[in-house]
């Protein structure tokens, strides 16, 4: 394996963890040779790997059904083709010290080589997703669905719970973190002892940093938007994981004669080249706090893992074929269904 990625990693797990997610997952053919280019140094994309790699297993320990499919993978010597992770976010000025909305995590993105790749206007929703591919391995290195919220389309009292919700978030970034990343975004590579203190210190920035929220804030929230009321329980964290896999349909039908809680439909895009379809988000028990200041433990929807099927199309620009790395916004939407709370 790369030493780069392999020492990358090594910071964020055990060596036996390290050791299963490399069989698990398909790495980056730009990350094929073993010795790195410059010795000493790591590229935007040798830590952009490692970034989406530990949030993919942040993910699955929060997401029990996804850990089950992704044991049954390790049987039938099956790899995980990471297409992209989503979160959510928040576009609201009274956000802490956090910069609103997405900007908290293009200031990641884009000095790690992701560039925009697409808009797509949730309007049923009231959110506006963004997606984010990496420049030097897009059909490789998973991309990253950002979406935001507009709370000012929700009601005054909406807005309020926002403010109350996520208005004392912190920020995880550090000066030093921020300066490194300054450094990568102008070199493309930073010097393997900075890489290796970073990279922790972006995988926190995908993490609730917000208090615990009021559970009349959270019901205030939950009557209007679901995609709110998530975010004051997750925060930043992976909405989703989704695995790229050749036939959607089959993986659906075979998932569903398991007992699992699949979607019961495949989402389409308009084109028909991209095909989407999800567990739905396993349980995960949170903190409220209640009117008299009290602790209040209480079942919510958490993270999940998807699934989804690109085609191959001709592209008339450079009249050569490529596969599709779009995003569908009525898939996007029917796919947000998941966390729906009950």
């Amino acid at each position: 394996m790369n030493s780069n990625l392999a020492a990358l990693l090594a910071v964020a797990f055990p060596e036996s963890d390290v050791t299963g997610l490399v069989r698990l997952m398909n790495l980056p053919s730009v990350l094929a040779d073993a010795t790195p280019a410059t010795p000493g140094m790591v590229s935007r994309a040798e830590l952009a790997q490692a970034m989406n790699m530990a949030l993919f297993v942040g993910l699955l320990k929060r997401v029990p059904t996804g850990r089950a499919y992704t044991d049954d993978l390790q049987h039938t010597q099956t790899r995980v083709q990471f297409d992209h992770g989503a979160l959510r976010t928040v576009r609201w000025a009274e956000s802490g010290a956090l910069p609103p909305g997405e900007a908290a995590f293009t200031r990641i993105l884009k000095p790690l080589g992701f560039v925009l790749n697409g808009t797509y206007p949730l309007d049923r929703i009231k959110m506006t997703g963004r997606s984010y591919m990496h420049a030097d391995a897009p059909d490789e290195i998973a991309q990253y669905f950002v979406s935001e919220l507009h709370p000012e389309r929700f009601s005054p009292e909406f807005q309020q719970a926002v403010t109350n919700v996520i208005g004392e978030s912190v920020d995880p970034l550090t000066p030093q973190a921020v300066a490194s990343l300054a450094e990568l975004e102008r070199d493309r590579s930073l010097p393997l002892a900075i890489a290796l203190d970073l990279l922790p210190v972006l995988v926190r920035c995908f993490e609730r940093q917000h208090p615990e929220p009021r559970l009349t804030d959270y019901e205030t929230l939950r009557a209007e938007s679901a995609e709110m009321a998530w975010i004051a329980t997750e925060g930043n964290a992976f909405n989703h994981a989704t695995d790229r896999v050749d036939d959607v349909f089959a993986v659906a039908d075979a998932q569903r004669a398991l007992g699992r809680p699949i979607k019961d439909s495949v989402e389409i895009s308009k084109t028909g080249r991209v095909r989407q379809t999800a567990f739905r988000a396993d349980p995960v028990r949170r903190v409220f706090i209640g009117v008299d200041g009290a602790r209040i433990e209480r079942d919510v929807p958490g993270s999940f893992y998807e699934f989804i099927s690109r085609d191959v199309f001709m592209d008339d620009a450079t009249g050569r074929s490529k596969l599709d790395l779009g995003f569908d916004a009525g898939n996007a939407t029917g796919i947000f269904k998941m966390t729906a709370a009950a």
